[in-house]
Protein backbone atom coordinates (compact mmCIF):
# COMPACT_ATOMS: atom_id res chain seq x y z
CA UNK A 1 0.00 0.00 0.00
CA UNK A 2 1.44 3.60 -1.04
CA UNK A 3 2.64 5.46 2.06
CA UNK A 4 2.54 2.34 4.45
CA UNK A 5 5.07 2.28 6.79
CA UNK A 6 5.91 -1.43 7.53
CA UNK A 7 7.37 -2.51 10.88
CA UNK A 8 9.96 -4.13 9.22
CA UNK A 9 11.00 -0.63 7.58
CA UNK A 10 10.97 1.50 11.06
CA UNK A 11 13.87 1.90 13.43
CA UNK A 12 11.85 3.11 16.08
CA UNK A 13 13.69 2.44 19.56
CA UNK A 14 11.95 0.84 22.75
CA UNK A 15 13.17 3.28 25.16
CA UNK A 16 13.66 7.21 25.20
CA UNK A 17 10.30 8.21 24.58
CA UNK A 18 9.64 11.63 25.49
CA UNK A 19 6.27 13.79 26.56
CA UNK A 20 3.23 12.19 25.58
CA UNK A 21 0.16 14.26 24.49
CA UNK A 22 -3.11 13.18 25.97
CA UNK A 23 -6.38 13.42 24.38
CA UNK A 24 -9.50 13.70 25.94
CA UNK A 25 -10.94 9.84 27.71
CA UNK A 26 -6.90 9.75 28.81
CA UNK A 27 -5.86 8.05 25.36
CA UNK A 28 -1.95 9.26 24.39
CA UNK A 29 -2.88 10.59 20.99
CA UNK A 30 -0.71 11.01 17.69
CA UNK A 31 1.52 14.87 17.14
CA UNK A 32 3.45 15.87 14.44
CA UNK A 33 6.21 18.20 14.33
CA UNK A 34 7.76 19.39 11.54
CA UNK A 35 11.82 20.59 11.69
CA UNK A 36 14.26 21.85 8.36
CA UNK A 37 17.96 21.52 8.38
CA UNK A 38 19.10 25.13 7.80
CA UNK A 39 20.02 27.37 11.04
CA UNK A 40 20.81 24.28 13.25
CA UNK A 41 24.39 22.56 14.44
CA UNK A 42 23.80 18.37 14.84
CA UNK A 43 23.51 19.28 18.65
CA UNK A 44 20.63 21.65 18.59
CA UNK A 45 18.79 19.65 16.25
CA UNK A 46 18.88 16.61 18.29
CA UNK A 47 18.26 18.46 21.37
CA UNK A 48 15.13 20.45 19.27
CA UNK A 49 14.21 16.96 18.20
CA UNK A 50 14.19 15.61 22.20
CA UNK A 51 12.94 18.45 24.02
CA UNK A 52 9.84 18.18 21.42
CA UNK A 53 9.25 14.52 22.59
CA UNK A 54 10.11 13.43 18.94
CA UNK A 55 10.55 9.43 18.75
CA UNK A 56 10.62 8.98 15.11
CA UNK A 57 12.03 11.25 12.46
CA UNK A 58 10.21 10.88 8.77
CA UNK A 59 12.63 12.50 6.39
CA UNK A 60 10.50 13.76 3.72
CA UNK A 61 13.65 14.66 1.06
CA UNK A 62 14.16 13.13 -2.48
CA UNK A 63 17.97 13.14 -1.83
CA UNK A 64 19.09 12.71 1.57
CA UNK A 65 21.86 15.40 1.32
CA UNK A 66 22.98 18.86 2.00
CA UNK A 67 25.64 20.19 0.45
CA UNK A 68 28.08 22.43 2.32
CA UNK A 69 30.11 21.22 5.47
CA UNK A 70 27.91 23.21 8.14
CA UNK A 71 25.04 20.95 7.48
CA UNK A 72 27.20 17.29 6.71
CA UNK A 73 25.81 15.95 9.82
CA UNK A 74 22.47 15.98 8.03
CA UNK A 75 23.69 13.82 5.04
CA UNK A 76 21.43 10.25 5.11
CA UNK A 77 24.00 8.05 6.89
CA UNK A 78 25.12 10.75 9.36
CA UNK A 79 22.07 11.48 10.54
CA UNK A 80 20.88 7.97 10.99
CA UNK A 81 23.63 7.51 13.06
CA UNK A 82 22.74 10.58 15.32
CA UNK A 83 19.18 9.79 15.60
CA UNK A 84 19.82 6.22 16.61
CA UNK A 85 22.65 7.67 19.41
CA UNK A 86 19.96 9.48 20.70
CA UNK A 87 17.13 6.78 20.44
CA UNK A 88 15.33 8.26 17.62
CA UNK A 89 13.74 6.31 14.94
CA UNK A 90 14.30 6.95 11.39
CA UNK A 91 12.07 6.37 8.60
CA UNK A 92 12.64 7.92 4.25
CA UNK A 93 9.19 8.45 3.15
CA UNK A 94 10.66 9.42 -0.31
CA UNK A 95 6.75 8.90 -1.96
CA UNK A 96 6.49 12.20 -0.12
CA UNK A 97 9.39 14.19 -1.58
CA UNK A 98 8.83 16.22 -4.69
CA UNK A 99 10.18 15.15 -7.62
CA UNK A 100 12.86 16.38 -9.59
CA UNK A 101 10.58 18.35 -11.67
CA UNK A 102 8.63 20.22 -8.79
CA UNK A 103 11.87 21.05 -7.03
CA UNK A 104 12.92 22.57 -10.39
CA UNK A 105 9.99 24.50 -10.79
CA UNK A 106 10.68 26.22 -6.92
CA UNK A 107 14.29 27.07 -8.10
CA UNK A 108 13.01 28.91 -11.23
CA UNK A 109 10.60 30.62 -9.14
CA UNK A 110 12.90 31.22 -6.33
CA UNK A 111 15.60 32.95 -9.14
CA UNK A 112 12.85 34.68 -10.42
CA UNK A 113 12.15 36.27 -6.91
CA UNK A 114 15.51 36.93 -6.28
CA UNK A 115 16.05 34.50 -3.11
CA UNK A 116 18.09 31.79 -2.22
CA UNK A 117 17.03 28.27 -1.33
CA UNK A 118 17.89 29.26 2.39
CA UNK A 119 16.46 32.31 2.48
CA UNK A 120 13.19 31.18 0.71
CA UNK A 121 9.48 32.12 2.81
CA UNK A 122 7.46 31.24 0.95
CA UNK A 123 5.90 28.30 -2.43
CA UNK A 124 5.27 29.28 -5.62
CA UNK A 125 1.69 28.66 -6.11
CA UNK A 126 2.30 26.31 -9.14
CA UNK A 127 4.52 23.79 -6.93
CA UNK A 128 1.97 24.20 -3.96
CA UNK A 129 -1.19 23.04 -6.52
CA UNK A 130 1.06 20.68 -8.65
CA UNK A 131 2.70 19.02 -5.12
CA UNK A 132 -0.37 18.83 -3.71
CA UNK A 133 -2.27 17.14 -7.49
CA UNK A 134 0.56 14.98 -7.76
CA UNK A 135 2.39 13.59 -4.36
CA UNK A 136 0.03 14.52 -1.44
CA UNK A 137 -3.53 14.06 -3.26
CA UNK A 138 -2.54 9.75 -4.13
CA UNK A 139 -0.54 9.23 -1.14
CA UNK A 140 -2.35 7.14 1.69
CA UNK A 141 -1.93 9.94 4.49
CA UNK A 142 -4.89 7.61 7.07
CA UNK A 143 -2.22 4.34 7.15
CA UNK A 144 0.69 6.36 7.84
CA UNK A 145 -0.92 8.20 10.67
CA UNK A 146 -2.26 4.38 11.41
CA UNK A 147 1.34 3.50 12.28
CA UNK A 148 2.52 6.56 13.20
CA UNK A 149 4.10 6.05 17.47
CA UNK A 150 1.25 7.59 19.92
CA UNK A 151 3.69 7.55 22.54
CA UNK A 152 5.97 10.11 20.85
CA UNK A 153 5.97 12.79 18.66
CA UNK A 154 6.78 12.49 15.09
CA UNK A 155 9.19 14.89 13.00
CA UNK A 156 8.55 15.70 9.71
CA UNK A 157 11.99 16.53 8.29
CA UNK A 158 13.30 18.68 5.26
CA UNK A 159 16.09 21.03 4.73
CA UNK A 160 14.07 24.91 4.91
CA UNK A 161 14.22 26.47 8.12
CA UNK A 162 10.92 27.82 7.34
CA UNK A 163 8.14 25.36 7.49
CA UNK A 164 6.03 27.59 5.09
CA UNK A 165 9.02 27.59 2.63
CA UNK A 166 8.64 23.83 2.57
CA UNK A 167 6.33 20.95 1.20
CA UNK A 168 6.59 19.76 4.85
CA UNK A 169 3.93 22.28 5.55
CA UNK A 170 1.72 21.09 2.81
CA UNK A 171 2.32 17.52 4.56
CA UNK A 172 1.54 18.93 7.94
CA UNK A 173 -1.49 20.90 7.52
CA UNK A 174 -3.10 18.14 5.60
CA UNK A 175 -2.71 15.46 8.30
CA UNK A 176 -3.49 18.37 10.65
CA UNK A 177 -6.83 19.37 8.60
CA UNK A 178 -7.83 15.92 7.40
CA UNK A 179 -6.45 13.54 10.41
CA UNK A 180 -6.74 15.87 13.40
CA UNK A 181 -3.22 15.60 14.46
CA UNK A 182 -1.68 18.83 16.07
CA UNK A 183 1.22 20.24 14.16
CA UNK A 184 4.19 21.95 16.13
CA UNK A 185 6.54 23.74 14.07
CA UNK A 186 10.30 23.72 15.59
CA UNK A 187 12.84 26.32 14.21
CA UNK A 188 16.58 26.97 15.51
CA UNK A 189 16.28 29.25 18.28
CA UNK A 190 16.19 33.01 17.71
CA UNK A 191 13.99 32.28 14.35
CA UNK A 192 10.74 32.58 15.69
CA UNK A 193 11.12 29.42 17.80
CA UNK A 194 7.93 27.51 17.93
CA UNK A 195 8.80 24.50 20.69
CA UNK A 196 6.98 22.20 22.25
Amino acid sequence: MAGSLLESELHVPRHGVGRTKVAAGGRAMRSIATIGVYGFAAETFLDTLTGAGVGLLLDLRQRRGVRGPEYSWANSARLQRALAAAGLGYRHVKELAPTTELRRLQYREDDRQGVGRRTRIALAPEYVERYTREILAPFDLGALVAELPDDSATALLCVERDPQACHRSLVAERLRAGHGVPVTDLRPIGQGHAGP
